[in-house]
């Protein structure tokens, strides 16, 4: 079950339209998604962007088991929600250059230009939010109210929620003339939900239905070296060291460099890649020569996983996940697939043992136990009973 999300303006505000062929299964869990509503106007479920950001929809639709397809060109649109927002702030001059300046300290900071991007939009929302109270006289009680606020109106999920937080108490550390104590202000905890994880046999399936020679190399590589969607794209084919089998991995997440095992199965469909598409500098590229499109793997992904009728919703990073699933269960030491990985903290590679199979296979139920027992039990005293008759 797919549903595709389309930018809407219905009653002059901005909305989430919901496009799907028609599914009696799919509607009825629509119709239960509060916020969510039917136009006769436009013959769609849509919710309105000031009731529900399109990243906590995308996260209901997806508890529910409906996949959401934002690959359309339309969704670029979507991903800007500050873009829609900004038209409902009010700032000053020097309101505007004081989160102009928050954002130079940022960059000092040498955070990424996402999480700048994502920080400057939290804080400017909280600034507008003040109105003209004066930024010195800001407290803790006024974060508090702001992100009641946010998260009650816009659903934030837990992640945004965090993100929120801290964006907060980066300008509470910038600016030290308000009265916002940043130590009081805590995150909510995170969510500590399982990564979904294929199977062998059914990344196998995958990679067969998949007969385009680009594509299935994408995503023989992704599964065979576990590495994340942004490296792909970002990967250099200086990078790949055939003769030794290892690839390097160039200032990745955390600005971090690390080498990964090349699969020996790898190398021939690498080769006819190459010698078929002969890419000039990046492993992949689009037709123009440039950096390829994470949306377009995501897209090809999609339709791979409709072809070998694999139900879960898969992305990219499903197959890193069960690239770790994998080798844990192949009985690879857990520090080892945290260096593989690129991980600072093994805490975040330790996730993988409650998906591995391995072990948990070997665990009997009691109620396995019991019946077993009761059984040997009750055929021993059979032949107690039938030595007696004799």
């Amino acid at each position: 079950m797919k549903i595709v999300f389309a930018p809407l303006k219905h009653k002059g505000e901005p909305c989430i339209g919901l496009r799907f062929k028609f599914n009696a299964k799919i509607k009825e869990k629509i119709k239960s998604i509060k916020y969510v509503h039917w136009s006769n106007t436009h013959r769609m479920y849509y919710a309105f962007t000031s009731d529900i950001s399109w990243q906590a929809l995308e996260e209901e639709l997806t508890s529910i088991e409906i996949s959401v397809d934002l690959s359309d060109f339309n969704a670029k649109m979507l991903k800007q929600p500050a873009k829609r927002t900004a038209r409902n702030r009010v700032l000053s001059e020097v309101q505007k250059e004081l989160i102009s300046s928050y954002v130079s300290y940022l960059r000092g900071l040498r955070l990424s230009e996402n999480t700048v991007l994502i920080y400057f939009h939290f804080t400017a929302d909280f600034i507008s939010f003040m109105r003209d109270k004066p930024l010195e006289s800001i407290d803790n009680r006024d974060v508090r109210l702001f992100i009641e606020n946010q998260v009650k109106h816009k659903r934030y999920s837990i992640s945004t929620h965090r993100q929120m937080v801290s964006a907060l108490k980066h300008f509470g550390v910038f600016y030290p003339t308000c009265k916002i104590d940043t130590e009081a202000i805590s995150r909510p905890f995170s969510s500590k939900k399982l990564p979904i994880v294929l199977s062998k046999e059914e990344v196998i399936d995958l990679l067969r239905v998949t007969k385009n020679l680009k594509h299935r190399t994408v995503l023989a590589l992704l599964y065979s070296a576990g590495l994340r969607i942004g490296e792909v794209i970002d990967l250099e084919l200086g990078n790949f060291d055939l003769d030794r089998r290892k690839l390097f991995i160039k200032n990745a997440k955390g600005r971090k460099d690390r080498y990964v095992i090349l699969a020996e199965s790898f190398l021939p469909l690498f080769n006819n890649y190459y010698m078929s598409y002969t890419p000039r500098h990046f492993f992949v590229e689009n037709p123009n020569g440039g950096k390829y499109s994470a949306t377009s793997i995501r897209k090809f992904l999609k339709r791979s996983c409709t072809l070998a009728r694999i139900s879960k919703h898969v992305t990219p990073h499903t197959l890193r996940h069960s690239y770790a699933t994998h080798l844990l269960e192949n009985g690879t030491d857990l520090r080892y697939i945290q260096v593989l990985l690129g991980h600072s903290k093994p805490e975040t590679t330790m996730i993988y043992t409650h998906v591995a199979q391995r072990d948990l296979q070997a665990i009997q139920s009691p109620l396995d136990t019991a019946l077993l027992h009761i059984s040997r039990r009750d055929k021993e005293e059979q032949k107690v009973l039938l030595s007696g008759n004799i």
